[in-house]
């Protein structure tokens, strides 16, 4: 039996073809086949799934799709891109009974369960509590959140969120600044809008309209030429050519900490606290130093009880994929 699996973003989307057989016995094998698309390129989700079955040639037996947003009676209208993808109608192009949309975070957190140790970076150790609830975070094109619950029998159970999407609390000056500064744009400031892709960038934007930070003019007309504004951003801040990127770059990471400590917090994630996305790995050394952590410890009367979290970042870019394989042959 084969199983398609495909995680679906907001900037890029995934696709492969597994089999089952294969899954069972190491859920981390190779597909049988497997392509990357970026969505600007494609007309539609079903142009592209066809497409990509007609380069395959392998039939298969079930389907599921990790989608960016929340799943509603089988059906997903993605909030970073135009896309409505709907169960039944997968089915009718497919001929297949077997289709489920699961958010991509639920994915995510189904691979993440069944990584190599060799697949985590470790930020904090910490002090976990065996059969503890994981929390899960992933900053990319948007910002998403599941939380795993563990029952006493070991199993667990994975719960999707939109948490990504609640209200922006900021808890310094300048981060306060930074909501005065969104609020004309968006008729909602959401966690989203600092911490992701698109986050950055408008912190960037906060901080080059406040004139306090130095920038090079040519770093600022290679920002504004890049394709990728937020790859561009991070670069400028690696290399140390742009003290405005620095700072960004230090705001967007202190707010990604204090996000995934809410997040910990709230799910009582005494298992530890997994970063996903395509983000977290390209920083990790910048995770790493010490103001993620502060960040997300920085709890009040929580504050030591948060030290104990392990946080890990996930290395495995296809963690979603891998996810979405297992969830559908279970």
């Amino acid at each position: 039996m084969n199983v398609l699996a495909g995680d679906i973003g907001g900037t890029k989307s995934e696709l492969a073809i597994y089999d089952a057989e294969q899954l069972k016995l190491k859920p981390t094998s190779a597909p049988l086949f497997g392509m990357r698309f970026l969505n600007r390129e494609q007309s539609g989700f079903l142009a592209m799934l066809l497409s990509f079955l007609n380069q395959a040639q392998i039939p298969i037996d079930s389907a599921c799709f990790a989608v960016a947003g929340a799943v509603r009676d089988g059906h997903c209208r993605m909030p970073n891109l135009s896309w409505d993808i709907d169960e039944q109608e997968i089915r009718a192009h497919l001929a297949i009974n077997r289709v489920v949309l699961i958010n991509d975070l639920a994915a995510t957190a189904h691979g993440m369960l069944v990584l190599p140790a060799d697949q985590l970076k470790v930020i904090n150790v910490g002090n976990p509590l065996a059969n503890g609830n994981y929390a899960l975070i992933a900053a990319g094109t948007g910002l998403g959140e599941a939380i795993i619950f563990a029952s006493r029998n070991g199993e667990y159970h994975v719960s999707a969120s939109e948490g990504g999407h609640v209200d922006y609390a900021p808890n310094t000056e300048s981060d306060i600044a930074l909501l005065h500064f969104l609020m004309p744009k968006f008729d909602h400031v959401s966690w989203e809008r600092v911490v992701s892709g698109y986050g950055l960038i408008n912190i960037y934007a906060f901080l080059l309209a406040s004139g306090h930070y130095f920038e090079p003019p040519t770093v600022t007309e290679s920002i504004q030429a890049a394709s990728d504004h937020a790859a561009a951003i991070t670069q400028a801040a690696k290399s140390g050519e742009s003290p405005l990127c620095i700072e960004a770059l230090d705001i967007f990471i202190r707010n990604y900490g204090a996000a995934a400590g809410n997040l910990a917090l709230k799910a009582l994630a005494t298992g530890g606290l997994y970063i996903g996305g395509g983000i977290a790995p390209k920083l990790a050394e910048h995770l790493i130093k010490g103001v993620f952590m502060q960040a997300f410890t920085h709890k009040g009367r929580f504050s030591e009880w948060m030290k104990n979290i392990p946080v890990k970042i996930i290395l495995e870019p296809k963690t979603a994929l891998i996810g979405a394989a297992i969830y559908s042959i279970s």
